[in-house]
């Protein structure tokens, strides 16, 4: 099962999906990360319960010059569909 994170705030012109990708590969997470047009960025993200969740209080503060200022989280069946961490054109 994988996790859709929403995260809201300054986080598109900052590096955020750069740093995601990274911070995902650090712990071995798999799926992707994409700017929404509303201005969010949107992560799917699969991989052991314990790193998922280190990972969301890492993206909780994201890198230098973000502002996060929520993130909704949101179980789903979808299948990130890859064995790595991509970043993906804006939705």
């Amino acid at each position: 099962m994988a996790t859709r994170f929403l995260i809201e705030g300054r986080v598109q012109g900052v590096g955020y999906r750069m740093w995601c990708r990274e911070e995902a590969a650090r712990r071995g997470l798999t799926g992707f990360v994409r700017n929404l047009s509303d201005g969010r960025v949107e992560a799917l993200v699969a991989g052991p319960t314990a790193m998922v969740d280190d990972f969301l209080a890492v993206c909780r503060k994201g890198p230098p010059g973000a502002n996060v200022t929520a993130i909704g989280l949101e179980p789903t069946q979808d299948d990130p569909d890859t064995d790595t961490f991509l970043i993906l054109p804006t939705r």
